[in-house]
């Protein structure tokens, strides 16, 4: 999809941000799928492969913000959101039980790649730091998405009941601190109305936001950065095939601009 936000014409691009007026930001450090010369030539792992551990589309709804943060590198070779020593998946149980390299990647290579990690998180701090001194308190959706259907794409999705349609990671949070916005952003997610329906927004029950991203901003800005990870179950898109759905798609950017707007009211 064109205008998905994806970065994938151009292998040379790390990320693409964009500065704007507002104390919200946006981010989908996931949505990335390509890759240096180097690392392409290393990988073992098929593109379909690499597409479903990724988080395509995101990208679109990040950029619903003014402020915001598309990665254009894929995961596979390097992961934003790790800490620095596991940021490189060299062994498959650090990825999913994925073979992705051809042989063991050279630590030439590695370090190349880190080197992407390092530059991710100097540009975030510059960026975080001026919105820091221009705000009281900001916010940042940290945006991804996650599978349901692992066993195939003719196999039973994980029950609702375990995969909300959103699931809100909060793990590194001063929670009692926040709750005063978090809690009425929540609920403007749960009341807006996607597509004719509302959906199934719940706290760390698919995941608990214990990122990389959100971690350095609670731990860089205490009491000043709220970073609340959002995950989106792939129910917009078949996580096997990569094809999105366009209209919920759309629903998705909404919702985030939705949700962004409510931040923004909860903060004054």
């Amino acid at each position: 999809m064109a205008n998905s936000g994806r970065l994938t014409c151009d292998d040379n691009i790390w990320w693409r941000l964009q500065r704007g007026s507002g104390p919200i930001i946006a981010t989908a450090i996931h949505d990335g799928h390509g890759l240096g010369a180097e690392t392409r030539a290393a990988m073992a792992l098929t593109e379909s492969d690499r597409l479903r551990e990724e988080d395509p589309h995101t990208g679109y709804a990040a950029a619903a913000v003014p402020n915001h943060v598309i990665a254009a590198r894929s995961r596979f070779e390097v992961d934003l959101n790790r800490e620095i020593d596991e940021a490189v998946y060299r062994t498959p149980e650090q990825s999913w039980g994925l073979k992705v390299w051809r042989s063991e990647p050279s630590d030439d290579l590695v370090a190349r790649s880190l080197a992407l990690h390092s530059a991710f998180y100097r540009m975030m701090a510059d960026t975080l730091d001026a919105m820091a001194a221009q705000h009281e308190r900001f916010i940042l959706f940290d945006i991804h998405s996650y599978n349901h259907r692992r066993d195939g794409p003719g196999a039973a999705a994980t029950p609702q009941e375990d995969a909300p349609d959103i699931n809100i990671g909060t793990y590194s949070m001063p929670r009692d601190h926040w709750a005063s916005v978090l809690d009425p952003i929540i609920e403007a997610m749960r009341d807006f109305n996607f597509n004719g329906r509302k959906l199934d927004v719940r706290e760390n029950v698919a995941f608990q936001g214990k990122g990389a991203l959100t971690r350095f901003v609670h731990a860089r800005y205490p009491q000043q950065g709220c970073a609340i990870a959002v995950e989106f179950k792939k129910f917009f898109m078949d996580e096997w095939s990569g094809v999105p759905d366009t209209a919920a798609l759309a629903a998705m950017r909404d919702l985030i601009a939705h949700s962004a707007a409510a931040a923004e009211a909860a903060l004054k």
